[in-house]
């Protein structure tokens, strides 16, 4: 009898814990979705062509500052419309750069050519 007590004790007390560990799932706050990195995306799908903001296709289509104000893309809202949808020559990466990607590249386009692109 107290082998049946025991197990049945076990069994409530297991129980009562995986209650207990739904309800704190339940309540416990998710991360948040980790926001893409402009910099690592740029490394990854852009810098190929764009090695420091130039253009190894096309020397007039650099993302310096002077360049993107000449074509009329000086935001980031500009930049990453282009990053998504593509122009001229340049496909767009939407998929590849992910959600939210097109931003963070868009972000760190911006802050280079405002800096001058400063060589890493």
């Amino acid at each position: 009898m107290a082998s049946h007590f025991g197990r049945a004790l076990q069994t409530r007390i297991l129980r009562v814990m995986a209650l207990l560990l739904v309800v704190l799932l339940a309540w416990w706050p998710l991360p948040a979705e980790a926001s893409p990195d402009g910099a690592v995306l740029f490394e990854n799908h852009c810098a190929g062509c764009h090695v420091h903001g130039g253009n190894i296709i096309r020397r007039g289509k650099t993302l310096r500052l002077t360049a993107l104000e000449r074509q009329g893309l000086a935001s980031p809202e500009a930049i990453a419309q282009v990053a998504a949808a593509g122009i001229g020559q340049m496909g767009g990466y939407a998929t590849s750069l992910g959600e939210g990607g097109p931003e963070a590249v868009a972000a760190y386009v911006w802050q280079q050519a405002q800096a001058g692109w400063p060589p890493a």
